[in-house]
């Protein structure tokens, strides 16, 4: 932590271009399910299904919102929220999301890189 004892707390440029990509593909994640919801009688998907996968949706965007609001819980949410959405999306639907994939990715790589720096600022 002694690297980074020049930072601040100030939200830079690298910290919101993080959240904002990795909100876009979220909601391009919750775009497919939106497009499934509306084809759930003609691909036969289960009714209770929708309220799950909108719930874990819904924990995706709570989680950027605690990471912009410097809460570390949020750090944690939003990777296993997306990773339970790809999971439900394989078990239920046998679809391989490349949005969520590319969540990830994002997350540990750039996101990281704009979050660990302002860790000691994070409750």
């Amino acid at each position: 932590m002694e690297d980074f004892k020049y930072e601040s707390p100030k939200k830079d440029l690298g910290f919101i271009l993080s959240l904002a990509a990795l909100l876009i593909f979220t909601l391009m994640g919750i775009g497919i399910d939106t497009d499934e919801f509306l084809q759930r009688v003609e691909l036969n998907i289960p009714q209770n299904y929708f309220f799950l996968i909108y719930g874990v949706d819904a924990l995706m965007i709570a989680g950027l919102v605690l990471i912009f609001f410097y809460r570390r819980i949020g750090v944690f949410i939003f990777p296993a929220a997306v990773l339970l959405h790809y999971i439900l999306h394989n078990y239920y639907l046998s679809t391989f999301l490349y949005t969520d994939v590319t969540n990830l990715f994002l997350f540990i790589t750039v996101g990281l890189l704009a979050f660990i720096p302002k860790w000691k600022f994070f409750k």
